[in-house]
């Protein structure tokens, strides 16, 4: 899969903007400027799920599994709060489809404990707890599974029914 692919991917997989700050802005191999932004994580506590895809590279195909098993669920994450953030060692780190700095994406690494060269996805509920971590790719479903037996979840499906 080659990079425009992969950035149409990243475009697709989260339709929700999370909050992150300003940053600085970098210039890019093609002379565009990006801004790029921190990310924090406490920032989503209870307003966000946070679903956390680790890899090395936009190369790795572990990773490149991953995105495709979660392309095509766009109002699935909308549904339930959740926020995607891919965090790569050597390409560009993502917080719904904004870039974030090198620095947001170390935290994040230092926080969970994984290595750069390692595959890990992770689950966040808006609690701030780890819900499930998997070294594999999982597929959405699966996730979205765990997230709707979560009792706050159960709460918001009860509440969306009223209105």
């Amino acid at each position: 899969m080659n990079n425009s692919a992969l950035i149409a991917l990243n475009l697709l997989v989260c339709i929700v903007i999370s909050p992150v700050s300003k940053a600085d802005i970098v210039q890019s191999s093609t002379n565009h400027a990006i801004k790029m932004s921190s990310f924090n994580l406490s920032s989503q506590k209870w307003k966000n799920r946070v679903l956390l895809v680790f890899a090395p590279s936009v190369d790795n195909y572990t990773y490149q599994q991953q995105m495709q098993l979660l392309q095509q669920h766009n109002s699935g994450f909308a549904d339930r709060d959740l926020v995607l953030i891919q965090v790569l060692a050597t390409d560009e780190s993502y917080a719904n489809r904004q870039p974030i700095d090198e620095s947001s994406a170390a935290k994040l690494r230092e926080r969970f404990g994984v290595d750069k060269e390692n595959f890990r996805v992770i689950l966040v509920g808006k609690d701030g707890g780890i819900k499930r971590s998997d070294t594999t790719p999982v597929q959405a479903k699966a996730i979205f599974e765990e997230i709707d037996a979560m009792p706050m979840r159960q709460q918001e499906i009860q509440e969306q029914g009223r209105k």
